[in-house]
């Protein structure tokens, strides 16, 4: 049999532990990364996830920029999951615009809920309307490309219809008349296309940049804010020029 050393001994067994150690601390830090690249699975949040990243490809690099690929790249998944959870880019586009009418929708409340007058709460929703499409240009212009959208998505349908319910009841509220979401008079549906095309209008002007010249024209200090609310405010003629 063959003699031991005994610090030979000691000198192994002071070793063996930390071999161990360092195996057990090392793997803490795996499986934590792990976990923080599959937290949106864990907590079922990738769908908003993606949605968000979208919404920041979107506003960053336009629409051209907006592929489902680069969607994937934003949130750091796999490229597969926008297409599991969209479909095409068509799904997530749709999807997209569904979450920017709920956003729009919802400053529109708030600012004329906030009003404190009629004059002030029948300004508010065209303001917010403007302002939402300074903050937001890239969601808003996908509301409104219809040849990019699926509207037979039930997100986006219900979206889009609570919005035009929204602007139907500010123009019931103005012509003190409840108008029906479903059934209009001509006189009121004139007055719905009406205001929505000042409104539209006026903002796609201001996102072009095709009202600098105007403003440029009219007194010092004058905002295209206060332009809104001159237009909103004029008097409509009685009858055309002329006669």
């Amino acid at each position: 049999m063959a003699k031991t050393d005994p610090k030979s001994e000691t000198a192994r067994s002071a070793r063996a532990p930390s071999k161990t150690t360092s195996s057990a601390a090392s793997r803490p830090r795996r499986g934590s990364a792990s976990a923080k690249t599959e937290s949106p699975y864990h907590h079922g949040a990738l769908r908003e996830a993606l949605l968000q990243a979208a919404e920041r490809v979107l506003e960053r690099d336009g629409l051209a920029g907006l592929t489902l690929r680069a969607v994937a790249r934003e949130a750091g998944v796999s490229h597969a999951a926008p297409t599991h959870h969209f479909g095409d880019l068509t799904g997530l586009l749709s999807e997209l615009a569904a979450v920017g009418f709920r956003q729009f929708n919802a400053a529109m409340a708030s600012s004329s809920d906030a009003a404190t007058t009629p004059l002030a709460r029948a300004l508010a929703r065209p303001k917010a309307y403007v302002a939402y499409a300074q903050a937001h240009p890239g969601m808003y212009g996908i509301m409104f490309r219809t040849e990019r959208l699926d509207y037979s998505r039930p997100s986006l349908h219900e979206a889009a219809e609570a919005s035009f319910a929204g602007l139907a009841n500010a123009i019931g509220m103005m012509r003190q008349e409840q108008i029906s979401e479903d059934a209009l008079t001509l006189n009121q549906g004139a007055a719905i296309a009406r205001a929505w095309s000042m409104v539209h209008g006026f903002t796609m002007l201001l996102l072009d940049g095709r009202l600098e010249d105007i403003l440029g024209r009219l007194p010092e200090g004058t905002t295209a804010e206060r332009l809104l609310e001159a237009m909103l405010t004029a008097p409509i003629a009685a009858k055309p020029p002329g006669t």
